[in-house]
Order: C-alpha cells, then sequence, then structure tokens
C-alpha cells in the first residue's frame, strides 16, 4: 500500500523494515528499495563519474604491469632525470627508475590500503557497535569503555611509533594497525541505532520467537542499518588514503622497496619546480582519487536518504519540469 505526501509530491513506499521510503515524483509505484537507490545514485552524475573514475584507475593500476614497458623496481641506466617521453610516459627520477610504473604502483597500494582498511573498520565497528546495544549491561559497558580508551590514544603518534617497527614485514601489518584506529566513532554510532531498532516489533517478534541473539543482529539489526554503514565505507576511504599518504610522506607508512603515492609525492616534493614530473602524477592521482570517493560517498547519501540536500533539490528539480 502506498500513500502520496502532497506537500513534497512524493510518493511513500513502506521499507522492508516498515519505514516509509520517499518515491519522487514519476518513480513507478511497486519498485524495491534496492532498485531506487541504484536509479537515484545513477541520476547523479557526478557520483557515476567519481564511481567510473575510480574503478578506471584501480583497473589500470593493477593491469599496468600486463601493458608497461617497464616494472617499478626496474632502472634504465640510460635515462636519468629523463621528461616524459616515448620509452617512459612519465618521465624517469635520478637514479632512472620509470615515473609510470611507480605511480601506478603506489596507486594500487594507496587505494587497496584504503579499501581494506574501510572493510576491517566497518566489520569491527559493526559488530561492537550491534553488540553493545543490543546486549546492553555489562556488555555495553565494557566495549563502550575500549572504544572511550582508543578515542582518547593519539592514533597518528602510536601509528607513527609502531610503523617503523614493521618494516621490512608485510603491508597487510600496516593495514590492519590503521583499521585498529578507524573503527571507534562509526561504533558509537551504530549502537546508538541498535538501541533504538532492538525495541522496533519485528526485532521484539523475532526474539519471542526463540531467534538466537546473533541471528537477530545478522539479519534485523545489521540490515536495517546498511545506509550509514554504507556511507560510512565510503567515507572512510577518502580519509584512509590521505592518512597512509600523510604517513608515508613523513616515512611512518609503506616502506621502501615498496612505493605508495605518499612517499612518490615525498620523493617529488624537494624538486617539484624543477622537475615536475616527479611530483605532478603522483600528486595529481590522490586528488583525483579521494574527490572521486567523495562524489560517491555523497551520491550514495543523496540516494539513500532522499532528504539529504541533494535529494532535495533534485525532487524540486523533477516538480518544476512536471508543472
Amino acid at each position: 500500500m502506498t500513500t502520496t505526501d502532497v506537500s513534497d509530491g512524493a510518493t511513500h513506499v513502506p521499507a522492508s523494515g516498515g519505514a516509509p521510503v520517499d518515491l519522487p515524483v514519476g518513480e513507478p509505484e511497486g519498485v524495491t528499495r534496492g532498485r531506487l537507490v541504484i536509479r537515484r545514485f545513477l541520476r547523479n552524475r557526478l557520483a557515476l563519474g567519481g564511481l567510473l573514475a575510480l574503478a578506471l584507475l584501480y583497473a589500470v593500476s593493477l593491469s599496468s604491469p600486463l601493458f608497461a614497458p617497464w616494472h617499478y623496481d626496474q632502472y634504465d641506466y640510460t635515462a636519468f632525470l629523463q621528461p616524459p617521453s616515448p620509452s617512459h610516459w612519465f618521465g624517469t627520477t635520478q637514479i632512472g627508475e620509470d615515473v609510470f610504473a611507480q605511480t601506478m604502483r603506489g596507486l594500487q597500494r594507496s587505494l587497496t590500503i584504503g579499501l581494506l582498511t574501510a572493510a576491517i573498520s566497518i566489520i569491527i565497528a559493526s559488530l561492537v557497535g550491534a553488540s553493545a546495544g543490543y546486549f546492553g549491561g555489562w556488555v555495553d559497558r565494557g566495549l563502550m569503555w575500549i572504544v572511550d580508551l582508543l578515542l582518547v590514544l593519539p592514533s597518528f603518534l602510536i601509528i607513527a611509533v609502531i610503523s617503523p617497527a614493521l618494516r621490512g614485514s608485510s603491508w597487510i601489518l600496516f593495514v590492519l594497525l590503521l583499521a585498529v584506529f578507524a573503527w571507534m566513532i562509526t561504533a558509537r554510532i551504530l549502537r546508538g541505532m541498535t538501541m533504538t531498532l532492538r525495541e522496533r516489533e519485528f526485532v521484539k517478534a523475532a526474539r519471542f520467537m526463540g531467534a538466537p541473539s546473533g541471528r537477530i543482529i545478522r539479519r534485523h539489526i545489521l540490515p536495517n542499518m546498511a545506509s550509514l554503514i554504507i556511507i560510512d565505507v565510503t567515507i572512510t576511504v577518502g580519509a584512509t588514503i590521505l592518512l597512509e599518504t600523510g604517513l608515508s610522506f613523513f616515512g611512518f607508512g609503506v616502506q621502501p622497496p615498496d612505493v605508495s603515492l605518499g612517499t612518490l609525492i615525498r620523493d617529488g616534493s624537494t624538486s617539484s619546480l624543477t622537475t615536475p614530473w616527479l611530483f605532478m602524477f603522483s600528486g595529481g592521482l590522490l586528488v583525483v582519487s579521494v574527490l572521486a570517493v567523495n562524489f560517491i560517498g555523497d551520491g550514495l547519501r543523496d540516494a539513500l536518504d532522499p532528504q539529504s540536500r541533494g535529494g532535495r533539490r533534485r525532487r524540486a528539480k523533477t516538480k518544476k519540469a512536471t508543472v
């Protein structure tokens, strides 16, 4: 059953959890929430462009060893500090390293670290926040004590102190170190939402029917917080890329012989005016990557929350077009 709100010209379709979902003017009735979110997202040109740009950058960085003439750790002893040319597309460094191969390797490493850190941190935040909010009592107090403790610790300083000890180890350990300090605020937000959801009728009904707590959290609590979780992942990806770049710039992140955008920017910043190709490609790709992630996050927010500023603006344009 659908209801029409004449105040904004939108049709409301009940969602799976019982809450109404705004259906903009011109949308067919009976559309599912998933299709509606996808349709809204695809209408956002900036968000769609950001998604395509990020996917293209990641695909090129992963596949570059297949078509690039040089590997990131190879040296051309006949071309030292050469500008971009047909043989070295982005130029070479002071010791003959191919800048294109190094930039693609650094982009791949930075994006991978951002994506993995966001995935790990949102899993931890979901488990901690949902468990604390659902069970309450000593479980809530214990988990929130850990969250409060981690929040007051200077995460940047701790990572900077610990990361040099990981030199020579796998970069996965660096990802885990970043993820340890990236989930606390999200966990607090999810805890508050869980405390509200556990009083809803469908959760009480599942509990009354004897469903295990883990199944209730997995099938009823977390799906109803999916909007926030998805948006938080995009925010964490962008923030982690910048954090990793900053740490690597100061020598606390990715360690040689591996490279990231942060190490490339650090190495090229000292001669950015005389040999700009050492700096501008890695710096430009960092800006493009973070902007793309932010555009995706804004598009997901507008698609999942029709009351957001962008969603209201698009509905206003749709109403004017139908008048």
